[in-house]
């Protein structure tokens, strides 16, 4: 009898790291009982003549199986390397494939010994990503049910798969997805140079290598340790996303100019509005296209990368038969990732096995509030049915309140570099400011959209708003929840398309703010859900440039600064929108 090794949850089996479920319990769900085999380095035929490079994970039992996709420009060859690093992110192959399904791990062209050239989500990319799906279809271990998975890129290229709407496409599980790439290499015209660099120097320098070294000894013997029980589950509080932005070691090591310098130099330096180039890596216009059922998900802590395109998708994927959506709360994304396994299984169960999981029960809406009494709430419309908007003044006197008070502005400084000058001066004005309730009488729930309306004037022609919400304990800790970023010569507001909470900024027009005027500015903050406790302080911390380390910055996110030396006076006109909780919302 030949012993089948798995992960999962049961004794017995590698241990997964993560929430494995929503809260529910699942039903007919597919038991590890297959063998596995690999076949490395399989071409894939693109329909120009370029093939794409595979690693085919699947039972060794001969026979017919759906079939699980992950395509990505990170090496398919240590995705189960179990590195916590923002690269390792397919799936657990040892957990799919006893069950019963083909993992097929792809690498995307111009990447990892795949042929053509990289091109960041671009068009050809969507359609190469058809081409991996029918080809999967036809291979002779699959049974023509053909369902995607991986988080962060992987979950790009299930969307980019399913737009083009492949025949054999069954299901996708994008979970921590981008599908604006404007959106996630820029935020609003501030560029997120401290994630952009190192990841596109990454991808050049690992596309660099082959399989001399993602086959050897040496990573055999990391893979080793990596996995041992007691390294491994070290990693379930790893943010790999969060690792890349800090690893400047990246930024020194070696890789070929092409293509990698030039998409950086896109980013930086051609393309300041969002202009045709951004377009053609902008799948949100065409999410109506799609028609297979998509789970959704993402942790509220991905604030400056993956958070965003979930609401986002949410809201355009009208023609989708069924979507679903999962937030997670802190942790419940770690790398490499292997959570949710078990709710990925009870999808793919029901769409490409059609067994009866109980997936579809209940909300589709499933949703964490941190720091709360971490149960599963759950609602059918986003936002809550249950949650109203509270304005907060931004007072002279440094209080969020909802009352005005007296008039008064307050300012701080921003200043560019090559100023020769040693050091700030204690006359100087902040470079940042601060603005607190009263310490709450009450808990509070916030989940939601939340704007920052702010009146303005600068002493340039242009400038930058990073706005950071804070959770401030009795000790004065401060914790950042989340951040919204608007270069203020882009502010221009797609009135039409915006509602309360939500402003649509396209960032196309490029207009000087005009110097000493005031300005109103409706900066969105990323959506997300926060239990405030009572005794603790809400903050809005507003600065221009985050470049300095002592200044906050989620997933340590830092952006390019405008480089203008400038006065922002702040009015006390100014409002935060805070979407609150009326009552709990009930909890499974």
């Amino acid at each position: 009898m030949i012993k089948i090794r798995a992960s999962g949850i049961e004794p017995g089996q590698r241990r997964l790291n993560g929430p494995q479920t929503t809260g529910r319990d699942y039903r007919n769900l597919s038991l590890p009982t297959h063998a596995m085999t690999r076949d490395d380095d399989v071409p894939v035929p693109m329909r120009d003549g370029i093939n794409l490079l595979a690693d085919v994970h699947r039972p060794a039992e001969p026979g017919r199986y759906p079939v699980l996709i992950a395509a990505s420009p990170y090496p398919r060859q240590i995705q189960d390397l179990g590195a916590p690093a923002g690269f390792i992110e397919a799936g657990a192959s040892d957990f799919f494939v006893p069950r019963g399904y083909v993992h097929v791990i792809a690498n995307n062209r111009g990447t990892s010994g795949s042929g053509g050239t990289f091109g960041f989500f671009d068009g050809q990319e969507r359609r190469d990503m058809y081409d991996l799906v029918e080809w999967a279809a036809a291979q002779p271990w699959s049974d023509g049910n053909v369902g995607m998975t991986g988080i962060s890129y992987f979950a790009g290229t299930q969307m980019e798969a399913a737009v083009e709407r492949p025949p054999h496409l069954k299901a996708i599980m994008p979970i921590a997805g981008t599908y604006d790439l404007y959106e996630s290499a820029t935020h609003h015209g501030l560029m997120s140079s401290s994630f952009v660099t190192p990841f596109l120097a990454m991808i050049g320098m690992t596309s660099g290598h082959t399989n001399k070294l993602w086959r050897s000894k040496l990573l055999d013997a990391v893979r080793h340790v990596l996995l041992t029980p007691m390294i491994h589950k070290k990693f379930e509080t790893a943010n790999g996303e969060a690792a890349i932005a800090g690893l400047k070691v990246l930024l020194k090591l070696h890789h070929a100019p092409h293509p990698w310098d030039d998409l950086w130099r896109a980013i930086a330096a051609e393309h300041p509005l969002h202009d045709e180039w951004w377009e053609e890596r902008n799948l949100l216009p065409l999410l109506d296209r799609i028609e297979v059922p998509v789970y959704l998900g993402c942790d509220w802590q991905n604030v400056p990368l993956h958070l965003p395109h979930t609401f986002k998708a949410y809201e355009k994927l009208i023609n989708s038969k069924h979507v679903q959506v999962a937030m997670l709360g802190e942790h419940g994304l770690a790398w490499p990732w292997e959570s949710l396994h078990i709710e990925a299984l009870a999808w793919f169960d029901h769409w490409l096995k059609g067994h009866d999981t109980g997936i579809l029960d209940g909300p589709r809406f499933r949703y964490i509030i941190p720091e709360s009494d971490g149960g599963w709430r759950t609602t059918e419309t986003w936002p809550p049915a249950e949650a109203s908007f509270s304005h907060l003044a931004l007072r002279d006197d440094g209080t969020l309140s909802e009352n005005e008070g007296e008039s008064g502005a307050r300012t701080y400084m921003n200043l560019g570099s090559g100023l020769n000058r040693p050091r700030a001066s204690e006359t100087d004005p902040p470079s940042y400011l601060t603005w607190d309730t009263t310490p709450l009488a009450h808990d509070l729930d916030v989940v939601g959209p939340i704007e920052l309306q702010l009146d303005a004037t600068s002493t340039a022609p242009d400038t930058a708003f990073i706005a950071i919400l804070q959770d401030v304990n009795e000790a004065g800790e401060a914790v950042n929840v989340t951040a919204g970023y608007l270069r203020a010569g882009l502010r221009k507001v797609d009135e039409t398309e915006s509602k309360l909470g939500v402003p649509v900024i396209p960032c196309r027009t490029f207009e000087a703010v005009p110097i000493g005027e005031e300005v109103r500015y409706r900066i969105p903050l990323v959506p997300n859900a926060r239990h405030f406790k009572a005794g603790h302080k809400i903050r809005l911390y507003l600065t221009t440039d985050d470049q300095a380390e002592e200044k906050p910055a989620l997933l340590f996110f830092r952006h390019a600064s405008i480089g203008t030396n400038s006065l922002n006076t702040i009015q006390p006109s100014s409002r935060l929108v805070l979407p609150v909780l009326a009552h709990p919302p009930a909890v499974s």
